[in-house]
């Protein structure tokens, strides 16, 4: 008897904890805010010449550390120089023209009228007032050269690291092809991809933890949740009218929506690269433990 009652109780404790054990599972899957689906981010500069010209100088290397104002390239120096000597020498002679114009205009305006005549006279004015707006012409023109000049060393937007290096020296610079990026050494950042199902358990500044793929764990909170997200449905005809598809699955999946999350401090030592995953786990402030409320104070008595 004894014995079959003990056979009947370990059953039932293995039946309870097999109940246990799915039912915490099942919470812990899906029911709690956590995703596989994370990735690490960071802000990247695509670096391009902003003037046209043969690389005459290379600085840096791949995936090396640059300080914000470092030179990565430099393009063409000698062309640009002397591009600026051209704009100054054009400068120079249309202020002496803007000193003669001047000079005659001030001459006719002070003879008698029995001597120049009025047309002879607005025409001198006339052409000062010309000869003053060719020299503010050849003065942006020179502020130009001197922009261009300066433009010929490309440096470091931001502090971080050299990614994609892609120029060389004797290499052609077009303007506005990207040569290098630079990733932002201070803009990491993190972003899960959670279910729809669960966004109801986020809020922003609820707290995250980051489980690295590649080992490690980063701490840091709920930035912000994306707004939108695009609707593979939303197809157009050829009458710019709304393409809906006839069939319908009865399976949906749930859509995943980015959440941004910041990082609150990196580790010292802990490597990040941009595009790696890792595990988000949400703490709901829901959850968090509250702090005790202070005890309510006694209502004072009232005479009767």
């Amino acid at each position: 008897m004894v014995t079959k009652l003990t056979r009947y109780a370990i059953t039932l404790l293995l039946l309870a904890a097999a109940l246990w054990i799915g039912k915490t599972v099942w919470d812990r899957y899906m029911e709690s805010p956590w995703t596989r689906d994370g990735r690490i981010k960071a802000d990247i500069v695509n670096i391009s010449a902003d003037v046209a010209g043969t690389v005459t100088d290379v600085l840096v290397r791949d995936n090396q550390v640059v300080q914000k104002g470092d030179v990565l390239f430099v393009v063409d120096r000698e062309r640009y120089a002397s591009a600026l000597a051209q704009a100054d020498a054009v400068l120079a002679t249309q202020r002496t023209e803007q000193g003669r114009r001047g000079k005659e205009a001030q001459r006719r305006a002070n003879l008698d009228a029995s001597i120049i005549s009025t047309e002879s006279r607005e025409s001198a004015a006339f052409a000062a007032s010309s000869a003053s707006s060719q020299v503010q012409a050849a003065l942006a023109a020179r502020a130009l050269a001197q922009l261009n000049l300066e433009r010929t060393t490309v440096r470091a937007p931001v502090s971080g690291y050299v990614t994609n290096l892609n120029v060389h020296k004797g290499d052609f610079a077009a303007v506005g092809a990207a040569k290098l990026a630079v990733i932002d050494s201070a803009s990491y950042y993190v972003v899960g991809y959670f279910e729809e199902t669960k966004l109801g358990m986020l809020a922003q500044d609820d707290k995250a933890e980051m489980n690295l793929m590649s080992g490690g764990t980063l701490h840091g909170h709920i930035e912000s949740i994306a707004r939108g997200i695009t609707d593979r449905d939303a197809a157009t005809g050829r009458e710019l009218l709304a393409d809906v598809n006839p069939t319908f699955n009865w399976v949906r999946l749930a859509q995943r929506v980015p959440v941004r999350i910041h990082i609150d401090e990196q580790p010292k030592g802990q490597l990040l690269v941009a595009g790696t995953t890792c595990t988000v786990v949400i703490t709901p402030h829901s959850a968090a433990p509250a702090s005790p409320a202070p005890a309510a104070k006694p209502a004072a008595a009232h005479p009767a």
